[in-house]
């Protein structure tokens, strides 16, 4: 309840607040640029939480108390202020209404679900959007399948469908907790983790892909001791390191030119090939 008074005696200060002309806001900004004048900082503040107060209502929508938005829209109307420039010709609410309200939204994505969302300017764009633009699409296309206005929002917004898809059914419900029982189970006591599909291999499959690893990784091996050093040293180098060796560096490292590793390397590739076909025949090439 004191939150909500709180709430109500902000607003009532700031709809008494009075309004401040150009000249008047000019001169406040310069004093809190030039000589850091809190004074003058705070009337700026105070003069423009109407500001705050219309867009943080423009968001109640989403589920978040409205002391909380105007809170975060008042950061973003001080950090305005911080890093607005008096000698440009425009008006302090005009800029600040950028930061307010990029403020508020930030507070939102961070605060409307556990889960993280996207945070790139076009997937903000959906999330703020989408329910604006699905009840538009639904009074003109009452009777156009799902896939349709999917479709149709993804091209406003400019994201793929899925990712039109995806959040659309993260706005339809609120966050479940994975140990959450099962209500519909057929096993009582149950909980929604039990359920999760998981794209990993089964643990045969994850034994057959070791074993095979750890063979290849044998014949490789084993190819390689058929090499002289030289010849080891320029397929290390060349195709068994992440960075992969230049002809010119291993050149200069071996003093040979760069046409001659070349040589050397189709060479040792090609007893590399020998040696695996003969202890492992269905390795055909690396």
């Amino acid at each position: 309840m004191s939150d909500v008074r709180a709430g109500h005696k902000l607003i009532k200060a700031a709809m008494s607040a009075p309004y401040l002309d150009r000249a008047e806001e000019h001169d406040l900004a310069v004093s809190w640029k030039e000589n850091k004048d809190q004074e003058a900082l705070n009337k700026i503040a105070t003069a423009h939480m109407r500001l705050v107060i219309s867009m943080a209502a423009k968001f109640r929508n989403f589920g978040l108390p409205m002391s909380d938005l105007i809170q975060e829209g008042h950061v973003g109307l001080l950090e305005a202020a911080a890093r607005f420039e008096p000698e440009r010709d425009v008006r302090f609410s005009t800029y600040a209404t950028w930061w307010i309200r990029a403020s508020i939204q930030d507070y939102i994505l961070r605060n409307w679900s556990i889960v993280r969302g996207g945070t790139s300017s076009a997937q903000k764009a959906l999330f703020f959007n989408l329910r604006r633009l699905r009840a538009k699409l639904w009074r003109t296309n009452a009777h156009s399948p799902e896939s349709d206005i999917h479709a149709e929002i993804a091209l406003a917004v400019g994201v793929n469908v899925k990712d039109v898809a995806v959040m659309d059914a993260r706005l339809s419900g609120a966050d479940t907790s994975l140990n959450a029982p099962m209500m519909d189970s057929e096993t009582p006591g149950s909980d929604r983790i039990e359920f999760l599909k998981s794209d990993d291999p089964l643990p045969d499959e994850q034994v057959s892909i070791m074993i095979d690893e750890e063979r290849r990784s044998e014949w490789i091996k084993s190819a390689l001791e058929k090499l002289n050093p030289r010849e080891e040293k320029i397929i290390r180098e060349r195709r068994l390191s992440e960075d992969g060796a230049t002809l010119e560096a291993l050149g200069s490292s071996l003093g040979i030119s760069k046409e001659r590793v070349r040589q050397i390397e189709n060479r040792a590739l090609q007893k590399l090939k020998d040696a695996l076909e003969k202890d492992a025949p269905a390795i055909t090439s690396i």
